[in-house]
């Protein structure tokens, strides 16, 4: 994958925010709790003051405020760090937001465990379980600034709740934005091959498409499939790789239990009957150190993931 600049989608959250207001929308709300600078929703904040709420460090109650401003036809974007997003206010979002199927959207930023140094306490693993797990919640985990930004309008206009995780590792940019388009519940084909699908949803596609042109050059053709949309899955691209490649790797910067490996299962469990590998976060903690050195010691990165392959394919052979 040649050089390019590398944007963290947690800026991208704040710039689409910035430019659906700009744009006349003008039921867009924003709340935080706390960590507007860090959410990047203080772009929003210094534009639009009087749409922007601060809730303090009261995640929960920020969920249930998000709820009400709902009610009253606004299209509320409650925003902090995953963890306390998915995890402190689980409850709130469960039962406030999912029971009555309002139109909240949630912006996570900080997800995964390429928080690096902050450690296990906000290396956020378990998002993509706790809100897949929601009757009606649609999750997704953008890969890029383009798709990022693209993912948040069209959460915007979608009529129910919403999860979006954003990342505070920069990525590069891959998507070209003048011929790019999001859509809730489909993937993308970036590359072709028939010797391995590698489905893989935010941070980790940079990674897979650096895997696929190493491999590429050893004669290994991968199918590199990028799955901004956790849930609904995009079933038929997934059961098309499984036709045609017969093996399948997920790769995902999130607890192996709960997230896009085993929605993938899942689905060829019962469709396709197809042999998967899940590369994700094993069961176990993160710890703190420098986001790359975290993501390396649990096999996240370009070079294991090229290894994870061959050893795939050196099976089926």
């Amino acid at each position: 994958m040649p050089d390019t600049k590398k944007i963290a989608t947690r800026d991208s959250y704040g710039r689409a925010l910035l430019e659906l207001a700009d744009a006349g929308c003008n039921d867009l709300v924003v709340l935080d709790s706390d960590l507007s600078v860090s959410t990047k929703t203080c772009l929003f904040r210094d534009a639009y003051p009087n749409r922007f709420f601060e809730c303090g460090i009261a995640e929960q109650n920020m969920m249930g405020v998000a709820a009400g401003l709902s009610t009253f036809g606004y299209v509320p974007f409650a925003s902090s760090f995953a963890m306390f997003a998915a995890g402190r206010a689980y409850e709130q979002v469960r039962n406030s937001i999912g029971y009555p199927h309002l139109n909240v959207k949630i912006g996570a930023t900080h997800g995964g465990l390429s928080v690096g140094e902050d450690g296990a306490s906000h290396q956020c693993c378990e998002d993509f379980a706790l809100m897949r797990s929601i009757p009606g919640m649609v999750v997704l985990c953008p890969a890029d600034d383009v798709e990022a930004r693209a993912a948040v309008k069209a959460a915007y206009r979608y009529k129910g709740p919403v999860y979006m995780r954003f990342c505070r590792l920069p990525v590069p940019v891959f998507h070209d934005e003048l011929n790019y388009s999001f859509e809730i519940g489909r993937g993308e084909q970036l590359t072709d091959g028939f010797d391995v699908a590698v489905i893989s949803t935010g941070l980790m596609t940079g990674e897979a498409l650096k895997a696929a042109v190493a491999l590429k050059k050893q004669g290994i053709a991968v199918r590199v499939i990028n799955m901004p949309c956790i849930k609904p899955l995009d079933e038929d691209l997934v059961l098309r790789a499984a036709r045609d490649c017969k093996r399948i790797i997920t790769v995902e910067e999130h607890s192996v239990i709960g997230g896009l490996g085993e929605a993938v299962c899942a689905l060829l469990s019962e469709k396709l009957p197809t042999p998967v590998r899940r590369i994700g976060v094993p069961d176990q903690f993160g710890h703190s150190a420098p986001a790359w050195e975290v993501l390396s010691d649990c096999g996240l990165d370009a070079d294991h993931l090229t290894a994870a392959i061959l050893e795939f394919i050196d099976k089926k052979n």
